[in-house]
């Protein structure tokens, strides 16, 4: 992310950019690595700090939020807090577009033309890939007891054959091994 931090009557110190960078922070964790570039306009008038913060987004995305305050740290905290609000706005609309279903015209067209014993089946997600390492029996039976997986995928190294060790619901381990 590329910040411009600009000052109007304010000396930017080393202080105040580790604050304005400490706030942008906790931002780039909500957005996951979404933001293109930061502008941060500090301006003191009289007694009071304000703040101007924008954020440009992927996807044409703008978020702004100017506040003033006593303080740098309370007028920073409170710009931050709104551009939070819109960040965490925009972040659910993209979830929702992800998720999104089919069109209701297209799923009746899909029902007609199913049966009733397709329309039973379970959906079949991929979770993830799965690394198969060549391990023993007891060594895989304590990866499991360690981790927080309820299962693992190993290759049987006395065997060569790919196995699975699972936890049961009585807390036992159970093992899958392929016939031979």
């Amino acid at each position: 992310m590329r910040l411009e931090l600009t000052g109007r009557n304010v000396e930017i110190t080393p202080a105040l950019r580790a604050l304005v960078d400490r706030k942008l922070a906790k931002l780039t964790r909500v957005m996951n690595d979404a933001i293109i570039s930061a502008q941060v306009v500090l301006t003191q008038q009289k007694y009071r700090h304000v703040t101007d913060m924008s954020l440009h987004l992927r996807g044409d995305h703008v978020l702004a939020g100017k506040t003033s305050g006593e303080t740098w740290t309370d007028s920073i905290g409170r710009a931050t807090e709104k551009v939070a609000q819109q960040a965490t706005r925009v972040k659910g609309k993209w979830g929702e577009r992800k998720r999104r279903a089919t069109p209701g015209r297209a799923l009746t067209a899909l029902a007609a033309d199913t049966t009733a014993e397709e329309a039973v089946r379970p959906r079949i997600v991929r979770a993830s890939r799965y690394h198969v390492k060549p391990l023993a029996v007891h060594d895989a039976a304590a990866e499991v007891e360690a981790g927080t997986d309820g299962f693992l995928v190993f290759r049987n190294a006395e065997t060569g054959a790919i196995n699975v060790l699972y936890r049961r619901k009585n807390g036992d381990l159970g093992l899958i091994e392929p016939e031979r």
